[in-house]
């Protein structure tokens, strides 16, 4: 029998409105786990190294039976991960927010609780929670330890190149502002890390709701710039390993990758300084909680968590991690030393040093005081860094600026 011409467009308009009903109600995601991280924080397979994201989807098929695709994406910084998630347009299974962020989170209802031993009991399991040290459970950004896993933590420190910089002038952040060493000082190209230089050589909390006291720690970064060679994130590691810079604070993992590359690079911690923990979460949007639960609980698991804190170099609260010999041995004595040290109090310094989510006068006030500092006076001899790399594509004619080895700028 011949169709009609209008009960075709009917069947067509059926047959997709049946498609976009399946699709929006969770039909064919069910073997799709989407993982949103911080960039190069995760073990990928390059450099020899172990790809988690397939070793995973080997797991999962070895308990159910069943293929999974991880699909993993990156983001910048916190806020760029709030705002994906607190937008609602986008779905993701797995976070690792930092901190403060998860504080924010939870207060706004945009986390899930995390159940691992009842996922784990499902799937036959061990659950691998027992293994995260007690020092860093019960935080003040999850008191309850219902919203989330610690992955890494770290804090910041000052790199310096020992060839140029003289061993007097070694101790606090007063060398962020040594004018001996105009043109070779980096600073951090993100507000909050770089506001957090200036307020602990100014004895404040990196925490204050005080005006008075951002304002001041503006006029000092204002003071800075005319001696520094630029504002940086990945840049750093060019910089730094080259020699083309001789001052840095970063992150104190990311130390270790560059001083494979350059031996004249030292480090050390100011008296005061920023300590961070990036903790995995499921976020209210997953589709998919109970796998989500059980890739945060692989991990965890020894071979796992080994691997990714090879690769990223932070500290790892999982015991099995830093009680590992072969681990200890591939990070060194050194490395160990800077990134566990010993009697170290973390809650502690965690409490007093580290980010909190501030009151939006606050945000609002650090937005424009540093948006003012990028537009007031130069920088000394070098330029911003975005500029810089937009005037080599187009006088070198190059493609693309390659970086040794990326990592994440934490803060906007």
């Amino acid at each position: 029998m011949k169709i009609k011409l209008g009960s075709k467009k009917l069947a067509a308009f059926v047959f997709i409105a049946v498609l976009l009903a399946l699709t929006l109600s969770g039909c064919g995601a069910d073997n799709v786990l989407y993982v949103y991280n911080w960039g190069e924080y995760i073990s990928d397979g390059s450099e020899g190294s172990l790809n988690v994201e397939k070793a995973f989807e080997e797991y999962y098929f070895e308990l159910t039976g069943e293929t999974l695709d991880v699909r993993y994406t990156t983001y910048p910084s916190n806020e760029d991960l709030y705002a994906k998630i607190s937008g609602g347009g986008s779905e993701y299974d797995v976070i690792f927010p930092s901190d403060y962020m998860i504080e924010r989170m939870i207060s706004e209802g945009l986390l899930q609780k995390i159940n691992l031993e009842a996922v784990c009991e499902k799937y036959g399991v061990e659950c691998l929670y027992s293994y995260i040290d007690d020092n860093y459970k019960g935080l003040y950004y999850d008191p309850t330890d219902e919203y989330s896993v610690p992955y890494t933590y770290g804090r910041v420190g000052i790199i310096y190149n020992k060839e140029v910089v003289d061993e007097a002038d070694i101790g606090g952040w007063d060398l962020m502002w040594n004018e001996k060493y105009a043109g070779k000082i980096l600073q951090f190209n993100n507000s909050r890390d770089a506001f957090a230089t200036a307020l602990f050589k100014l004895g404040y909390s990196v925490n204050t709701t005080n005006e008075a006291e951002w304002r001041e720690a503006h006029d000092l970064l204002l003071q800075q710039k005319s001696i520094i060679q630029g504002y940086v994130m990945d840049e750093v590691f060019n910089k730094m390993e080259s020699g083309e810079a001789a001052i840095a604070p970063y992150y104190a993992g990311d130390y270790f990758i560059m001083r494979r590359a350059n031996e004249n690079l030292g480090f050390y911690y100011p008296e005061n300084t920023n300590i961070f923990v990036d903790a995995m979460c499921i976020p209210k949007g997953s589709r998919n909680p109970e796998i989500a639960a059980l890739f945060i609980n692989f991990m965890l698991s020894e071979e796992i968590a080994i691997e990714n804190a090879k690769y990223v170099f932070y500290a790892s609260p999982n015991s099995l991690v830093y009680n590992n010999a072969e681990y200890r041995e591939f990070m060194g004595e050194e490395a160990m030393e800077v990134l566990y040290p010993e009697n170290f109090d973390f809650s502690g310094e965690l409490a007093k040093n580290g980010f909190r989510n501030l009151d939006p006068e606050t945000l609002a006030l650090i937005s424009s005081l540093w948006e003012d500092l990028k537009i007031t006076g130069g920088i000394g001899t070098g330029v911003y860094v975005v500029g810089a790399v937009v005037i080599l594509v187009i006088i070198a004619g190059i493609t693309a600026l390659t970086i040794r080895k990326k990592r994440r700028a934490r803060y906007e």
